[in-house]
């Protein structure tokens, strides 16, 4: 297979990913903003009626994931493309699907608890609806492509920038490479894909330098700072991976910070 081949897997992989996204978050928005209230009962029919459609475009984003990885890893190795399927958790947070898809109401109440008109209540938990949806297929992705590349055999693994605009997390975190039994760091909103590096042998931490330097100049252009070393700031030290409580390795610049067990009050 060669690098045309290739690069047609990836761009018919990026077609179907993207439209399995559209459609479910067309489809999951539209059934939030046809409901006559926001309240228990309409929170619950939204639930029984979108959440098994969410759940199986979660399966389908699996399914086309382990395929395509499959393939570049059986190109990679020399053999015949073979994808035997994963199976996607429905509770990929740790926490039941129900709970999760709830919290767009809770958003709403809680907002007009505060004192917000009804509209930009609404408009909160819509917002709050969408980067749930998203997040999900996410991490949908990235649970599949760890168990499609453990199977495949890869060892390494790259993050793969979408062909829109990246944010600057996402190009840095690019430059790097990572071990497939780690998921791949994600962020609310990112739609990179991990891609298996050839060969066991491990290439190094910085695996684009000219990428990580071109990062560097930008910054540098807009902030008035950089170093080519990373040091001046250190951006190792500034864009970390920290581990949230349902994502997984989360994106994250140092000074973030996320609530814990230990930051609950004592019942």
């Amino acid at each position: 297979m060669g690098e045309a081949l290739q690069a047609a897997l990836a761009e018919r992989y990026d077609s179907l990913s993207a439209s399995l996204r559209d459609r479910l978050i067309g489809f999951v928005l539209d059934a939030f903003d046809s409901l006559g209230s926001y309240r228990d009962a309409d929170a619950a029919l939204f639930i029984e009626r979108v959440l098994p459609i969410v759940l199986g475009v979660q399966q389908q984003l699996g399914q086309i994931t382990d395929a395509y990885l499959s393939a570049v890893i059986a190109d990679m190795m020399g053999g015949a493309a073979a994808p035997a399927g994963v199976a996607v958790a429905e509770e990929l947070r740790g926490v039941p699907p129900e709970d999760v898809y709830r919290r767009p109401f809770v958003q709403v109440w809680t907002a007009l608890s505060r004192g917000h008109d009804v509209v930009d209540a609404i408009g909160q938990g819509r917002t709050r609806l969408l980067s749930i949806t998203e997040t999900d297929l996410q991490l949908a992705r990235t649970h599949a492509a760890r168990d499609s590349m453990e199977r495949g055999g890869a060892r390494y693994f790259r993050r793969r920038l979408s062909s829109g605009k990246n944010c600057a997390l996402c190009t840095i975190a690019s430059t790097q490479r990572y071990r497939v039994e780690n998921l791949m760091p994600i962020h609310p909103g990112c739609h990179c894909k991990p891609e298996p590096l050839p060969g066991n042998r491990d290439p190094g931490h910085v695996i684009d330098e000219q990428l990580l330097k071109d990062a560097h100049a930008a910054i540098a252009r807009d902030l008035g700072e950089s170093d080519a070393g990373g040091r001046a700031p250190d951006y190792r030290e500034v864009i970390i991976t920290r581990e949230h409580g349902e994502y997984g390795p989360l994106l994250a610049v140092r000074r973030q910070n996320f609530t814990g067990p230990d930051d609950l009050p004592s019942p």
